[in-house]
């Protein structure tokens, strides 16, 4: 609440080793922060580091902006912005989730950004996302209380057994 980052080693007894000032609410960062990344009209809900190209990142806004934004993290400019009409790895995708209007997942193809499906089922909001180890399934927990596992990404035999190659991994709902 104070907009202080602490950096603590719970290995040793006095563990507060250095504190960060930047933000001026309760969300904090470095002083020496590299790029401002700007241009969401509501909070910043959702981040994800793409795994094939270290410095995209992508961001997802809140209900005033519904946006999945994309960032070259070298140069900090936005590469691309995505309104995806709500609230918010085997192939290069990425899996958003929404709220309020159909409280559904949705894959998008990258960099496309084609709709290639819409998973119905929950009721209310969807709060989190968590993609299983073997990258095939994703958990969903939603404010009408329930947890769904979905199959978005194949069955672990189809999958590849080389590293993993999606684009982003379990990225958390477009909140």
């Amino acid at each position: 609440m104070d907009g202080k980052i602490m950096n603590n080693d719970v290995r040793i007894r006095n563990n507060a080793v250095q504190t960060y000032h930047g933000h001026e609410q309760e969300t904090a960062g470095h002083t020496q922060w590299l790029h401002r990344l700007q241009g969401h009209l509501s909070a910043v809900k959702a981040l994800a580091w793409c795994s094939f190209q270290s410095n995209l990142l992508a961001s997802g806004g809140g209900g005033d902006d519904r946006c999945i934004k994309f960032w070259n993290t070298h140069t900090g400019a936005c590469l691309n912005s995505v309104d995806t009409g709500s609230q918010n790895k085997n192939e290069r995708e990425l899996l958003s989730s929404h709220g309020f209007t159909q409280n559904q997942l949705i894959l998008w193809k990258y960099p496309s950004m084609v709709k290639l499906a819409e998973l119905n089922g929950h009721t209310s909001r969807v709060l989190f996302m968590a993609q299983s180890p073997d990258g095939c399934n994703v958990a969903s927990g939603a404010a009408d209380e329930t947890l769904r596992i979905w199959n978005v990404f194949g069955t672990p035999e189809t999958v590849p057994k080389a590293p993993y190659t999606g684009i982003f991994n379990s990225f958390n709902h477009i909140r």
